[in-house]
C-alpha cells in the first residue's frame, strides 16, 4: 500500500495522565498510562475498527488522534501533516477536515440549542457558506444524508429518540464535509433495531461521500459487520490487527482468542461444542501495568520465560500484526492452555507489591 493510500498514521503515540497527591504540596506520583505506545494506519475510504475491554485506552487513543486530548508522546499524521506539531491556528483550520461522533448524543448536543443551531455553529467557526440561506441549504443536504426531515430544525436534542439523536450527531460530524470521522461507541446506546439502521447509514455515507471511519466499539459484530481492519486493544497498547474476516477466523493472541469465544453463535449446537476462555481475574490498573506482556497474568498460555519480563512487539504474521512471543506455537497447537489463578492486586506503597497471576513456575506446556 502506497503512501498516498494511508490517510491517518500514528507512530509510537502515548498518552499519560498525572496522578497527583497532596493539599499544601501538589505532586505528581505516577502516571495513568491510558494509550502506551500505539502504531497504526487508517487508509484512506476504509473503516478501522478498535474493540477492548472497557478501560483500555479506546475512547482516549480516538481523541488523541484528533488532539481533543494531548498526547505525551508520539506522531499522528493526517494526510501527512504531523498534527502534535501544528500551531493552535492552523490545527483548528485542519479540524474541518476529521470530526468525531460521540458515544452519548443527549450529553454531546447542548440542550439549549436547537438542531438548526447546533449544525449552522460548525458552519460559522469555519466560514462555510456565503449567507444564512446557503448555510440552510447545506445543513438541508445534510439532514436528506442522515434519514431526517426539514422540520427536525426548529427542535431541540430532549424532543427526538436515542435513534434521532445520535442522526444528528453524525449531521453535525458529516455538516462540515470531513474525511476521517472518528465514531466513539456510536451504536452502544441503541436498541437492536435502531443500531442496524445506524450502522447501515454509515456504511451508506461511506460509500457516496468516500468517508475514513475510526470506529470504537465493544459490540465485535458491529465491527465486523463495518470494518475492513480491525485493532485490538489491551491495557493501553495494540496486541493484534488483522483484516477483518482473518480477525475473526483466526484469531492468534491469546486475548484476541478470548474476545472472540465470547461472541454468542445463533446455532445452538455450534454454541455448546465451541471452545470458551474464561479470562481470570480484571483488568489490570493502568497506573501499574504488569511488567512484560500485559496480558501475561491472564493469559492461560503464558510462560515462564519471556511472557513477565519482554514486553513484545507487534510483528508480522501472515496478514496479521500480533503482539505475542508465542502466536505462531499457540495457533499450531504446540503450547497447551493451562490454569490461571487471579490474585488479589494491592495498590502500590501499602506495604506489599502488587500480586500477580503468574505462569506455571514448571515448563510443562510444549507438547
Amino acid at each position: 500500500m502506497s503512501d498516498n493510500d494511508i490517510l491517518v498514521e500514528v507512530r509510537d503515540l502515548k498518552v499519560h495522565f498525572p496522578i497527583r497527591r497532596g493539599v499544601l504540596f501538589d505532586r505528581t506520583v505516577g502516571h495513568v498510562k491510558a494509550v502506551d505506545g500505539v502504531d497504526l494506519s487508517i487508509p484512506r475510504g476504509k473503516t478501522y475498527g478498535l474493540v477492548g475491554e472497557s478501560g483500555c485506552g479506546k475512547s482516549t487513543l480516538g481523541r488523541a488522534l484528533l488532539q481533543l486530548t494531548p498526547p505525551t508522546a508520539g506522531e499522528v499524521q493526517f494526510d501527512g501533516v504531523e498534527l502534535t506539531t501544528l500551531p493552535a491556528g492552523k490545527l483548528r483550520t485542519m479540524r474541518r477536515r476529521m470530526q468525531m461522533i460521540f458515544q452519548d448524543p443527549m450529553s454531546s448536543l447542548d440542550p439549549r440549542q436547537n438542531v438548526e443551531s447546533i449544525l449552522t455553529e460548525g458552519l460559522q467557526t469555519h466560514g462555510i457558506g456565503a449567507d444564512r440561506n446557503d448555510r440552510r441549504r447545506i445543513i438541508g443536504e445534510t439532514l436528506d444524508a442522515v434519514g431526517l426531515p426539514k422540520w427536525a430544525l426548529s427542535r431541540y436534542p430532549h424532543e427526538f429518540s436515542g435513534g434521532q439523536r445520535q442522526r444528528i450527531g453524525i449531521a453535525r460530524a458529516l455538516v462540515l464535509g470531513p474525511e476521517l470521522i472518528v465514531a466513539d461507541e456510536p451504536v452502544s446506546a441503541l436498541d437492536v433495531s435502531i443500531q442496524a439502521q445506524v450502522v447501515n447509514l454509515l456504511d451508506e455515507l461511506q460509500d457516496s461521500l468516500g468517508l475514513t471511519y475510526l470506529v470504537i466499539a465493544h459490540d465485535l459484530a458491529v465491527v465486523r459487520h463495518i470494518s475492513d481492519i480491525v485493532g485490538v486493544m489491551y491495557l493501553g497498547a495494540l496486541v493484534e490487527e488483522a483484516p477483518s474476516d482473518r480477525l475473526y477466523t483466526e484469531p492468534l493472541h491469546p486475548y484476541t482468542r478470548a474476545l472472540m469465544s465470547a461472541v454468542p453463535v445463533p446455532d445452538p449446537d455450534v454454541e455448546d461444542r465451541r471452545e470458551r476462555i474464561l479470562l481470570a481475574g480484571d483488568l489490570p490498573s493502568p497506573a501499574n501495568p504488569p511488567s512484560g506482556c500485559r496480558f501475561h497474568t491472564r493469559c492461560p498460555w503464558a510462560q515462564p520465560t519471556r511472557c513477565a519480563d519482554e514486553r513484545p512487539e507487534l510483528r508480522q504474521i501472515g496478514a496479521s500484526r500480533v503482539a505475542c512471543h508465542w502466536a505462531e506455537q499457540i495457533a499450531a497447537g504446540e503450547l497447551r492452555p493451562h490454569e490461571v489463578t487471579a490474585k488479589i492486586t494491592r495498590p502500590e506503597g501499602e506495604g506489599e507489591e502488587p500480586g500477580v497471576v503468574s505462569a506455571p513456575s514448571e515448563p510443562g506446556s510444549y507438547v
